[in-house]
């Protein structure tokens, strides 16, 4: 706003007394936008903060525009800037509270569920040994039928005519 304020002071606006008048305007008019805006139950901070921005900007721009030489333009920016940055730092550090507060959340949150996520894994292992225990097992009693079946004196019809003991069945119903 600086620079194109001082092109404004070269291309005629040095000591205008209209242009003062238009810039003055333009600036309570955005300074007016952003008090409408930032009132109210619809009150939007982000487009009060571009309006009162805008402000101040046409403001500066009224001032370098208008001014003999760069020393006042140049006071003016420096001094917006840094009330630019005070604002703004104000913001950031509650930005970066705010951000570091859920971290720290996801963080916590992560151990706790961390701790579910080694219980399942340690159950479900389990589960795989069971399984391969069973397979293990399976495996052994077939190899233990086969090698029987190779045995000198095993007579596979003698033991299916001799049957196998019935087992009572247990249905939970009396007949």
């Amino acid at each position: 706003m600086l620079i194109l304020g001082r092109i404004w002071n070269a291309n005629g606006a040095h000591h205008s007394t209209g242009d003062a008048v238009l810039m003055t305007v333009l600036a309570a008019g955005a300074a007016a936008a952003g008090t409408v805006s930032s009132t109210g139950w619809a009150g939007d901070p982000v487009i009060a903060g571009t309006a009162f921005a805008t402000s101040g900007g046409l403001a500066l721009a009224g001032v370098a525009g208008y001014s003999d030489g760069l020393s006042l333009p140049l006071l003016l920016w420096a001094l917006a800037t840094a009330i630019a940055y005070a604002l703004a730092a104000r913001y950031w550090r509650t930005d970066r509270r705010e951000t570091t507060a859920h971290e720290r959340h996801m963080t916590e949150r992560h151990a706790e569920h961390a701790h579910v996520e080694r219980v399942e894994a340690l159950r479900a292992g389990a589960q795989i040994e069971v399984a391969r225990t069973g397979a293990a097992y399976a495996e052994q009693l077939a190899t233990a039928l086969v090698t029987r079946a190779t045995l000198p004196g095993f007579n596979p019809q003698a033991l299916a005519e001799a049957g196998l003991p019935e087992l009572p069945s247990i249905t939970g119903r009396e007949h």
